[in-house]
């Protein structure tokens, strides 16, 4: 399998030309190839993880392609007219080549005003994790790649830090980073690639593009 680092929290999994896409929200560039979807992951329903547009941008290409999201994405979504599955922590699907188990259930705390909203993370075919807007870590899961968070209104570094050593992945990249100007970015990727040291564990500085395989 290949993954495909998109903008801020969105990934795009290839496997032999089924591909699984996960967040694409609108700091990410509107998808333009996504010929053989045959999935979506939705950790949640804040925008910078998803909107109407890209998913309408999927499903003209892949019309059968399946989403899937908690909860408060099914709701969110009604409301464009599109039909979302819904998970919960503890369930698994299996979408044509991909396996995927459902951890976490809500968004980390933004402030008290704030409304604490349904978040899933998703683990696909037990190698890759990603947490969605959240610290929740896989339980008893040996974690191949981490998708870590970069930066965000509900964390700070060190919190990020914490979370890639306990959960100690063999590799781990940045997401969530387009609320960070390069400087910050680049921070980041110093931190998280400490973090992941202390595991024994490789960090890898993706830019929008960069793949790797797992």
């Amino acid at each position: 399998m290949r993954l495909t680092k998109l903008e801020h929290a969105a990934l795009v999994i290839d496997d032999s030309g089924d591909r699984l896409f996960i967040d694409p929200g609108k700091f990410t560039t509107p998808i333009t190839e996504a010929q053989g979807a045959v999935a979506v992951v939705v950790t949640h329903e804040h925008d910078d993880h998803w909107t109407p547009a890209q998913l309408d941008r999927i499903r003209e290409q892949s019309p059968d392609v399946r989403i899937l999201g908690p909860a408060g994405v099914v709701a969110a979504a009604a409301g464009s007219g599109i039909a979302v599955e819904q998970v919960a922590p503890g369930d698994e699907v299996a979408v044509g080549p991909f396996r995927l188990r459902f951890f976490g259930g809500r968004h980390a705390v933004i402030h008290r005003s704030i409304p604490v909203v349904d978040n899933v993370g998703v683990l696909v075919n037990d190698a890759l994790y990603y947490a969605g807007d959240s610290f929740a870590v896989p339980d008893g899961v040996a974690v191949d790649v981490l998708a870590a968070p970069a930066g965000a209104p509900w964390m700070k570094i060190s919190e990020a830090m914490d979370y890639v050593e306990q959960v100690a992945p063999r590799r781990a990249f940045s997401t969530h980073e387009m609320v960070l100007s390069r400087a910050g970015k680049d921070l980041s990727h110093a931190r998280l690639a400490w973090a992941t040291a202390q595991g024994g564990g490789e960090y890898l500085a993706l830019e929008p593009g960069d793949t790797i395989d797992f």
